[in-house]
């Protein structure tokens, strides 16, 4: 079993590290007699009780459900205002609960987004600095901790955490599934309309159906399954709405491109790229459809798999209700990035705008959370665990490194972090990312930097589509000194410093999964030393 340790929170929520709250551990005041019979009367009903608590507690842990769709940007739901989009069983799951509206990817791109959600840490703490790496088997994740506290878990969809070669992508049961027991899952692909799965041998299972709903028939298997005296965690991560932008028929058709409204920072023409080949093509019971990229088609298109999503958000909701689960199951809905779609002229990730790092997040428990909360409280990945275990209460890593926002999701405030901390470790050319750089999100601004020069600097208010950059604005020059001073600070406090990033392209050209899994850049370079041949 992985060492973890623990910060013990009292009923106020302060955190006491290292220590063990009991009510039963108080020494009796200087002189009183420790066997009179009232005290002794009145510590065994105490006990009693306790006893009786903490069991009703272990029967009525609640059930947890991460539902984590690929590249969903937050602007792509109805219930945050887009009147384009299609997503009633979303809006419904935020109108019955709290709509984050203000939620962050730490550092937008997959892998290390993914780390930072099971672990609570960032990628300069649990190692995943890069897309492909391995994330270590000694990190301590949220599915070991809830496997550990008597949670039955489960994991369905795109994994991306295991390093190396993509395909097959088997992982096998054991430590590198970092604390799931059970397993439909792929390491990395994007074969949407015919996606292949792994349970617990290598051999493959291939499903011709839209992804989200082949995952979704995996998902509804575990829930129709689940005992009813065990609580579960659960976490369907689909691949959909990432590109290749596509999706069923039934759903491309309720998005006419020329009826989209495009962002006001969109530009057409932003991908150079051709299209995924193929055009129509029939893949079992499915019509595999790909559309022109760089333009309102894609938007069209990526709303459309977004609306496939939704349908099975609202068939898992269903499927809880049938089991009789739903009253007693907290909802997470995040993605771990967004996407640019042409936004700035840009696309896909790692970016510091809105489109690329601003996600859902939402979170639903019908016995807990008051329904039709909408908060700007800032909320970001490294958040989520801690926030989790609080609601199952359950103890917090003193390890995590995030905020605990649970008494913001039960409506007792809307108090949160100062800053939301952005990063990225490496460059990445055809994501038009050139060099690493830091950043952070407040109620106000967006404020971010390279190691040598800042960035880009937005206000909220002024500017919610992040058109007017305010760095060279000497009206503004004292705002991005505070901003410079507070990320400084922010970095200091996590840890994080420049010597983390890498000039190195090790992103592209499948450099970290072509040929070996490595947990480290200093792994990969020492492998390049050993095959120069192999690493052209």
């Amino acid at each position: 079993m992985k060492s973890i340790a623990i910060a013990a929170r009292d009923q106020r929520g302060l955190t006491l590290s290292g220590q063990t709250i009991s009510k039963g551990n108080r020494r009796p005041s200087k002189g009183s007699d420790p066997f009179d019979h009232g005290r002794l009367v009145t510590a065994l009903l105490g006990a009693m009780i306790c006893l009786c608590d903490s069991t009703f507690a272990a029967v009525t842990k609640p059930n947890i459900l991460l539902i984590l769709p690929d590249q969903m940007r937050a602007s792509a739901m109805g219930c945050m205002g887009n009147t384009d989009v299609k997503t009633p069983h979303i809006d419904q799951m935020a109108a019955s609960g709290i709509l984050f509206r203000r939620t962050y990817a730490n550092v937008p791109v997959c892998c290390p987004a993914r780390a930072i959600l099971l672990t609570g840490t960032y990628p300069h703490v649990n190692g995943m600095i890069a897309n492909d790496l391995r994330l270590r088997e000694s990190q301590v994740t949220l599915a070991e901790i809830l496997h550990d506290a008597g949670y039955r878990t489960g994991f369905i969809g795109k994994w991306h955490l295991d390093g190396g070669p993509r395909d097959p992508g088997y992982v096998p049961p054991g430590p590198r599934r970092q604390g799931f027991d059970f397993w439909a899952a792929y390491e990395c692909h994007h074969k949407h309309f015919e996606p292949t799965y792994f349970r617990d041998t290598p051999e493959i299972i291939t499903v011709k159906k839209f992804e989200p709903e082949a995952s979704c028939d995996f998902a509804v298997q575990f829930l129709q399954s689940q005992p009813k005296d065990q609580p579960f965690f659960l976490t369907v991560q689909m691949g959909p709405p990432h590109d290749p932008y596509g999706a069923p028929e039934e759903y491309m058709q309720r998005y006419i491109p020329e009826r989209i409204t495009p962002p006001a920072n969109w530009q057409p023409g932003s991908e150079t790229r051709p299209a995924p080949a193929g055009g129509k093509a029939r893949v079992g019971s499915v019509l595999n459809r790909f559309v022109p990229l760089g333009g309102l088609e894609e938007i069209a298109a990526y709303y459309a798999a977004i609306s496939a999503v939704d349908d099975q958000v609202g068939r898992l909701i269903s499927t809880l209700k049938d089991s009789g689960l739903d009253d007693n199951t907290i909802i997470l809905f995040t993605s771990d990035h967004g996407d640019m779609l042409g936004s700035h002229g840009l696309r896909r990730k790692r970016k510091p705008y809105d489109e690329s790092a601003r996600v859902p997040g939402i979170v639903r428990w019908p016995a807990r959370i008051p329904s039709g909360q909408s908060v700007e409280t800032l909320f970001s990945h490294v958040d989520m665990a801690p926030t989790l275990l609080a609601l199952a209460g359950l103890q917090i890593p003193s390890t995590m490194q995030g905020t605990d926002l649970s008494r913001v999701a039960l409506g007792e405030t809307t108090d949160g972090p100062e800053a939301v901390l952005l990063q990225i470790f490496v460059p990445f050319n055809p994501d038009q990312v050139a060099q690493p750089w830091r950043g952070i999100v407040t109620a106000e601004q967006t404020y971010a930097r390279y190691e040598d020069k800042p960035w880009v600097l937005f206000d909220h208010q002024h500017d919610p589509s992040q058109m007017h950059n305010l760095i060279g604005d000497a009206s503004q020059a004292e705002l991005q000194r505070k901003l410079d001073r507070m990320l400084t600070e922010l970095m200091k406090k996590t840890g994080d410093a420049w010597s983390f990033n890498s000039s190195e392209l090790v992103e592209e050209g499948g450099r970290l999964y072509r040929h070996a899994p490595f947990y480290t850049l200093e792994e990969y370079r020492a492998w390049v030393t050993a095959h120069p041949d192999l690493a052209k």
